[in-house]
């Protein structure tokens, strides 16, 4: 199968290329390299440098690689840039997507798997764990231009019949996602653990998050997109993508000190003040993601810890710049 996947070369997108190459699919990664890395993507994989706002060089690309499906995921993810820069947040996630949408509508594209996000699409007085049959009320720029983005999702299935689904994650954590990224709590913590430092957390540390672990994301992409070219999924469908279980900040800067061998004092954390745009708890019901996509339980977040700690705390990934054949466009 041929698979071109948007923000391939950042830390999800990237496991889902991992995952993707496992089954032997043919692999195009479109992505500016803003956030993500070249070292991250395997020997074999082409990589299209370019932004997926340019949207004539989005739709050449997908026209001349002709997937089966298309995974989306570049985006800008961090809620405190959406605050500082809503502008810039809205031309990433809102007409990034929308050229992504189009050129995969003219390619007659197959399968069309759009992530957005749970946390900041369903607001601060949603049930827990939330459904998807909960109103959206997002309280940041970033929720906000992730739900137009999922709305445009389902404008061009109704108008144009294109085979595409939404998936919602929760906190998503795990191997490659980098401290400096700007978004990720868990890296954070692992980052101060690795180097001695105390964790730091925004507020009183009673907030909650639900922690999905990377690998179980990919599963989830991977499924969604079969299904919609089995049938099996019906175009159109929102998903969340979660565990079901609400972990305090308190709760795991605790775990990753233990999973890192520290002493608990030596590892408590230093409190600044909550940050806006942030939700006080958030947690997700992956329910009906289970049932539609047939997910098997989410990983342990003791077992997804240890994995991410013994990535922070390994040789680190590659800095060779022969690993990966890159297309670079050029506008003409």
């Amino acid at each position: 199968m041929r698979t071109l996947v948007t923000g391939g070369a950042g830390f999800i997108g990237s496991t889902l290329v991992d995952a993707l190459l496992d089954r032997g699919d043919e692999i195009l990664v479109v992505d500016d390299l803003s956030a993500g890395r070249r070292e991250n993507l395997p020997a074999g994989v082409e990589l299209a440098e370019c932004d997926i706002r340019d949207a004539a060089r989005t739709r050449t690309l997908v026209r001349d690689f002709a997937p089966d499906a298309v995974h989306h995921l570049a985006a800008q993810i961090d809620v405190r840039t959406s605050m500082a820069d809503p502008a810039h947040d809205a031309s990433v996630n809102v007409l990034g997507t929308l050229s992504v949408l189009e050129a995969a509508r003219e390619a007659s594209v197959g399968a069309v798997v759009v992530c957005s996000t749970g946390g900041a699409i369903y607001g601060e007085d949603a049930p827990l764990p939330t459904g998807e049959a909960q109103p959206p009320a997002p309280e940041s720029p970033y929720g906000l231009s992730k739900l137009a983005a999922e709305r445009y999702t389902a404008f061009y299935v109704r108008a144009h019949g294109l085979p595409a689904v939404v998936l919602r994650f929760a906190n998503v954590y795990g191997p490659r996602q980098h401290p400096s990224g700007g978004a990720g709590v868990v890296s954070l913590f692992c980052d101060a653990a690795r180097s001695g430092a105390r964790p730091t957390v925004f507020g009183d540390g009673g907030q909650t998050r639900d922690f999905l672990y990377v690998g179980d994301v990919a599963r989830a992409a991977r499924r969604a997109a079969d299904g919609l070219r089995s049938r099996e999924v019906a175009p159109g469908e929102v998903l969340n993508i979660g565990t079901g279980t609400e972990v305090t900040i308190t709760e795991l800067a605790a775990t990753v000190g233990r999973v890192a061998g520290l002493d608990a004092d030596a590892f408590a954390p230093h409190h600044e003040p909550a940050r806006p745009g942030e939700l006080r708890r958030s947690c997700l019901d992956p329910s009906r993601a289970t049932s539609v996509l047939g997910l098997p339980a989410p990983t342990p977040l003791a077992d997804g810890l240890a994995a991410t700690w013994a990535w922070h705390t390994g040789p680190g990934p590659a800095h060779d710049g022969d690993r990966v054949s890159t297309i670079r466009t050029h506008g003409g």
